[in-house]
């Protein structure tokens, strides 16, 4: 277990207990409530572990390390940004998706940019961003997401 992931558990166990202490039984209703919510999303979180497992299966840690490691970190950057900005997958799916490449090899600015294009560039949606909000914004917001996208990967990169 790292440091934050214990850092977490100890601000949340102390949280939890003041929570309790200052009112037991709305404390015990959000408890409630939030297993709740656990269970419904169980499903999509099995879902997730084996999507990622899926695709390390079928795309091998070497192939991952040669197109998104360090050899070409330009090249591999731009092939993420449009793979991501073409896929449309959840944001919960894609970040233990992004830590899963990361692991088998990909380097963090090619993973960064797919993750920020991912979320920030929607090609898939477009169309109906373009009947919702008109061509000339829906073109400016995608272009300019995909820039700051690539601009916020290049950034990663320099600090980690």
């Amino acid at each position: 277990m790292d440091i934050f992931t214990l850092g977490f558990l100890i601000v949340s166990v102390i949280l939890a207990t003041i929570a309790l202490i200052r009112d037991r039984q709305k404390t015990v209703a959000a408890m409630r409530k939030s297993k709740g919510m656990m269970g419904n999303m169980l499903g999509e979180i099995i879902a997730i572990i084996f999507l990622i497992g899926l695709v390390l299966t079928f795309i091998p840690p070497a192939t991952i390390s040669d197109v998104l490691g360090s050899s070409n970190v330009q090249l591999s950057t731009v092939l993420a940004a449009l793979a991501g900005s073409i896929t449309l997958i959840p944001a919960f799916v894609a970040f233990p998706l992004v830590g899963s490449l990361v692991d088998a090899g990909a380097s963090i600015i090619p993973s960064v940019a797919f993750l920020t294009t991912l979320t920030m560039v929607g090609v898939v949606t477009f169309p109906l961003e373009k009947k919702e909000f008109g061509l000339k914004f829906a073109v400016s917001r995608n272009l300019l997401s995909f820039v700051f996208a690539l601009l916020i990967a290049l950034g990663m990169g320099v600090i980690l």
